[in-house]
């Protein structure tokens, strides 16, 4: 089954620094404040809506479950303050949706990005997949060591499902859901162990994760870094469309007080 979304392809999508509403924009605070606000912790302890107001304006997932925090609003003040407050003087810790930081904030390192979005991807289940849960995280931990796909954490196997591939035993080959804003659900840890490289495992496991998600109604999306040709390669050979060029960041909080 393939499915074909033009319609959210449109030409400000591709412009970085476009501020549309689109959840997508800032997906990140997007699923805090959405399908993903039961993770969120807040300064108020709060849980996260829609908007900048009212309700708390930056969030971030438990530090086991995924190194992300979001502002509800970049451009507003308000929310740099209350990740500051969130994070801690001098902390540093990823942010999602922003290209920008206000004086005082340092920049530690910013990657460039690609955001890719299910329009023609074929879905479907996989024999051969199992669904991974608590139990196989060890052994999840280390192929992400070996194969090196992204942050992968303790309970971040929580986020979502996420299925695997075992020969002789051995996790070889993974894949599942990271973000959910809402109708959308990120694809991501994709990976396969050097030794099963070349076998097409990565594909099956996109397909089946796939499946999942338009099995609830949602659309597929992914992010991969900017010079991960290959990827954004094989990802754009299966379905997948350029959506938006984000960056991936981490900042660190001044020392002082944020206003």
């Amino acid at each position: 089954m393939t499915r074909s979304t033009p319609h959210l392809l449109e030409e400000r999508a591709l412009d970085p620094r476009s501020t549309g509403e689109h959840v997508l924009d800032n997906p990140v605070w997007s699923a805090l404040s959405g399908p993903h606000a039961h993770f969120a912790v807040t300064v108020t302890g709060a849980v996260p809506g829609p908007g900048s107001s009212p309700g708390p304006r930056a969030a971030r997932y438990p530090s086991d479950v995924a190194s992300f925090a979001a502002l509800a609003d970049p451009a507003d003040p308000r929310s740099w303050a209350e990740l500051a407050a969130l994070a801690g003087p001098g902390a540093v810790t990823g942010v999602s949706g922003v290209f920008s930081v206000p004086e005082g904030w340092e920049t530690v390192w910013s990657v460039p990005g690609v955001q890719l979005v299910d329009t023609s991807l074929r879905a479907e289940a996989d024999p051969e997949a199992v669904r991974l849960g608590p139990a196989d995280v060890p052994e999840m931990l280390a192929l992400v060591e070996l194969a090196r796909p992204g942050p992968f954490l303790d309970r971040t196997v929580e986020l979502g499902t996420y299925l695997g591939i075992r020969r002789e035993g051995r996790l070889v080959a993974m894949a599942g859901e990271r973000l959910r804003p809402p109708g959308w659900t990120e694809i991501s840890a994709v990976c396969t162990h050097p030794e099963h490289r070349g076998g097409g495992l990565a594909t099956r496991l996109v397909r089946a994760v796939a499946a999942g998600i338009r099995g609830r109604g949602d659309v597929p999306f992914l992010h991969t870094a900017a010079a991960n040709t290959d990827a954004i390669r094989l990802y754009e050979s299966l379905g997948f469309t350029l959506r938006r060029r984000p960056s991936f960041m981490a900042v660190r909080v001044p020392e002082g007080e944020v206003s």
